[in-house]
């Protein structure tokens, strides 16, 4: 990220700020991403839409940049159908966004508006929904972790497949359990296991395409992303709820097994 820093300097452009992403549960490298924006003078807003109840170094997902953002979306591990949340220290900026979120409404008795405004309000009873799950978000991460170590140890043994590992520097909430299947090794691909799951009614999704690959974005400038193209040719997600029971978990996992599969080359 330093050398797109440094390149929009030297070119003159302008950089509003930095998203960082925590992906799948897991918060991503904040210090180093924080450090870098504060030697440019850039602000670092972290994305934790996927990441609540999520720790980074002991502190909390959502509260290591200037700007944290959470999603409540329905498959969120707690939901208040849509919407979401705002967190920040600096009290200009949330005043700033309730305003905005608040269709901008000048302080008088009529509406006067002098900026473009929105109605980005969770209703009252949403955030009372809301509210009411954070009470047990830590019992949400507990069974979100247990699903993840019941698919590990259930899938071990099987050839080519890897599980996302935690990164050392915080826990992961395990929002979603994600695998990446080597397909040589395995014998079938992602899409393979995913039209597999499928034939049962059971629900896997491929890992998110990287921006750079999809068609909105075609012919922008684009730094690395090799790393995530292989992800998202070998990533596959599981089912993940809360809700799930061992005997669900270890139907998904035995379907996974069943998989047809191509015969392996011997050496």
């Amino acid at each position: 990220m330093r050398e797109e820093l440094s390149w929009a300097r030297r070119d003159g452009q302008r950089v509003g700020a930095v998203i960082a992403v925590d992906l799948y549960g897991q918060c991503a490298d904040l210090d180093a991403l924080a450090d870098a924006c504060a030697e440019y003078e850039v602000p670092l807003i972290e994305d934790a839409a996927e990441a609540l109840g999520a720790s980074y170094k002991g502190r909390s997902a959502g509260g290591m940049g200037r700007l944290g953002v959470f999603s409540f979306n329905g498959n969120k591990i707690i939901t208040t159908s849509g919407g979401g949340m705002l967190v920040s220290s600096d009290e200009d900026l949330v005043s700033k966004a309730r305003w905005l979120a608040s269709q901008a409404r000048e302080s008088a008795a009529h509406y006067e508006h002098r900026e473009v405004g929105y109605n980005y309000r969770l209703s009252n009873v949403l955030a009372g929904i809301g509210r009411a799950q954070l009470t047990r978000l830590e019992d949400r991460v507990a069974r979100r972790r247990a699903n993840f170590d019941f698919y590990r140890k259930a899938l071990q043994s099987e050839p080519g497949l890897t599980f996302m590992p935690e990164a050392p520097w915080g826990s992961s909430s395990r929002w979603l359990s994600v695998i990446q299947i080597d397909s040589m090794l395995f014998g079938a691909g992602p899409e393979d296991v995913r039209i597999h799951l499928e034939a049962t009614n059971i629900e896997s999704r491929p890992v998110w395409k990287p921006l750079h690959l999809q068609p909105l974005f075609a012919g922008s400038r684009v730094a690395g992303g090799r790393v995530a193209e292989r992800l998202f040719e070998r990533g596959l997600c599981l089912p993940s709820g809360s809700q799930m029971t061992n005997a669900d978990l270890r139907r998904v996992a035995n379907r996974v097994k069943s998989t047809p599969r191509a015969p392996r080359a011997q050496p």
